[in-house]
C-alpha cells in the first residue's frame, strides 16, 4: 500500500495571472506580449508608452491589448442563430446582459516561435455548446524599427461545419503625457452606428456629416466629448489601409493602421467611473464586423472547413 507524500514546506511561487511575458525589441521600439490571450501588454518608442498597461498583477484589465475573437464587441443576450442552430454563449457583460469580446482573451496561447523582434503564438479554440466550432488561432507580432508593431491574426477552421467569425484588437492608445481631452484625433469616418444608451446595442446607421460631432477628417481636439461608437465606410489610402492618428499638444503621437479586411472601427474614450481608469487612453478597435453581428449577420466571416482568415493592424509612435 502506497503512502501519500507529506506536504512540502517549500513555498510554491504563484503563477503569473497573464502567463509568460515575452519581450520584443527593434530600434527605438520595445513590446511585451503575454501568453494568456496573446495580449499586447506594452509598446514603447524611445521609452514612451504608446498603450495603456494593465496593473502588474492580476488578470488583464478592461481588455487592454487583447486579441478579441471569434466575435468583436457584443452579442445581445449572448444568443444568436447560425445555420438553423439556436446558440447561447455566456453573459460576461452582466450589467448590460451581453456577451462581450469573444472567447480567447483569457485563454492560454503557446509560443510557436520567438525571436528578438517577433513572436508567433497559437491556441486551439475547442467547441462548446455556445460556439460549437473548432478554430486554430495564430497571432503573429513583429516589431520593425521604422514601421512599429504589426499584429496578424489568422483563424483556421478545424471543424467539419462552416463557422461564424470576427476579430479585432483592443489597444488603448496613448498620444502623450497630456490628458486625453487635449489630444487631437484624425480619421475619416463615413457612417456611424447608433446604439441604445443602456446596452450599447445597434439601432441603425447614419452618415457622418461634415462638421458634425464625429467628423475627424481633419485633426480635431477631443475635448470633453465622450465616444463609444462603431463606424464604417472608412477613409482609406491607396493601399486600402485605414489610419487613426492621435496627437498630443507636445508633438508626440501614435497611429494605428489596419487592412481592408477591417471594415468597421470602434472608438472609445474609455469613460469609466473609477478616477484612476477614466479617460486614460483612446480605445481604437478595427473590426471585421460590427457590434451584435452574430445576430444581424452583418459582415460576419463564414469560415468554411479548412479555410483561413487573416487580419492585420500596425501601431507606430513618434
Amino acid at each position: 500500500m502506497s503512502e501519500t507524500p507529506a506536504p512540502s514546506d517549500t513555498p510554491v511561487a504563484a503563477a503569473r495571472a497573464r502567463g509568460e511575458e515575452i519581450p520584443l525589441a527593434a530600434g527605438p521600439y520595445t513590446a511585451t506580449v503575454s501568453t494568456v490571450g496573446a495580449t499586447l501588454e506594452s509598446l514603447t518608442t524611445g521609452g514612451r508608452d504608446l498603450l495603456v498597461r494593465s496593473p502588474e498583477s492580476g488578470p488583464m484589465l478592461h481588455y487592454r491589448g487583447a486579441v478579441v475573437a471569434p466575435w468583436p464587441n457584443r452579442i445581445a443576450d449572448g444568443a444568436y442563430t447560425w445555420d438553423g442552430q439556436e446558440l447561447q454563449v455566456a453573459i460576461n457583460e452582466v450589467e448590460r446582459h451581453n456577451a462581450i469580446h469573444g472567447l480567447v482573451s483569457f485563454q492560454e496561447f503557446t509560443p510557436a516561435s520567438v525571436c528578438e523582434d517577433e513572436v508567433v503564438l497559437r491556441t486551439r479554440l475547442m467547441p462548446t455548446t455556445g460556439y460549437p466550432f473548432q478554430l486554430l488561432l495564430t497571432v503573429h507580432y513583429q516589431l520593425d524599427p521604422e514601421a512599429g508593431l504589426t499584429c496578424t491574426v489568422i483563424a483556421r477552421n478545424l471543424g467539419a461545419e462552416d463557422a461564424p467569425y470576427g476579430v479585432c484588437p483592443h489597444p488603448y492608445l496613448v498620444a502623450g503625457p497630456e490628458p486625453l481631452e487635449q489630444w487631437s484625433l484624425q480619421t475619416g469616418l463615413g457612417t456611424v452606428l447608433s446604439v441604445t444608451e443602456d446596452r450599447l446595442l445597434p439601432t441603425g446607421t447614419a452618415p457622418v456629416e461634415p462638421g458634425s460631432e464625429f467628423d475627424f477628417a481633419e485633426p480635431r481636439v477631443i475635448g470633453e466629448q465622450e465616444i463609444d461608437h462603431a463606424f464604417t465606410d472608412l477613409a482609406r489610402d491607396e493601399a486600402g489601409l485605414l489610419h487613426v492618428r492621435v496627437t498630443a499638444p507636445g508633438g508626440t503621437g501614435v497611429e494605428l493602421t489596419a487592412g481592408p479586411e477591417c471594415t468597421w472601427l470602434q472608438l472609445h474614450t474609455a469613460d469609466r467611473p473609477e478616477p484612476e481608469n477614466n479617460r486614460v487612453g483612446l480605445a481604437v478597435e478595427p473590426m471585421t464586423c460590427p457590434p451584435d453581428a452574430f445576430r444581424s449577420g452583418t459582415d460576419v466571416v463564414r469560415l468554411s472547413p479548412g479555410a483561413e482568415h487573416a487580419a492585420s493592424w500596425t501601431i507606430r509612435g513618434w
